[in-house]
């Protein structure tokens, strides 16, 4: 082995070491991230308790939903919207997917008992352990009896 082949592979000995312990603290990252949602979410949705989900929103929450306010003032009123509108409502989390910040979740809500409910990606941005931006996409279920597949929605 010539001396610049030992050297170009030794040289990437801690290149690759450095990408492994990265690749491991990102994966911490996410799995943190992801369990951090979904305490927060099953909370703030189905518990409807605000002061429990309150500890994991940072100082400023961004909501892009125009039709819920900023801030946890924002969060605490949808909570009680939802207390008061919809005390039975139930979402259930059918998929989670993290990218480093960011948690996604496929969601059945279920308003009212009976019903086909509504299909949610609801989108969270996190900083340094906490809640601090959220986004939806928000789609009625449709009647599988109308459906031109029958692949479902979840």
């Amino acid at each position: 082995m010539s001396l610049s082949v030992a050297s170009a592979a030794l040289g990437s000995v801690p290149f690759t070491a450095t990408s492994a312990i990265a690749a491991e603290k990102h994966q911490n990252v996410e799995e943190t991230n992801k369990k951090l949602v979904l305490e927060f979410y099953d909370l703030a949705i189905n518990k409807k308790d605000y002061d429990a989900a309150a500890k994991y929103l940072g100082d400023k929450y961004v909501q892009h939903n125009p039709t819920a306010a900023d801030g946890p003032e924002g969060l605490k009123g949808f909570i009680d919207f939802l207390k008061s509108q919809f005390p039975q409502q139930h979402n259930e989390v059918k998929h989670v997917y993290t990218d480093g910040d960011f948690v996604i979740l496929h969601v059945h809500s279920v308003r009212t008992p009976g019903t086909l409910g509504r299909a949610i990606v609801d989108i969270f941005r996190l900083e340094n352990g906490k809640v601090v931006e959220h986004w939806d996409v928000i789609q009625d279920v449709a009647d599988p009896a109308g459906a031109r597949n029958s692949n479902g929605m979840f």
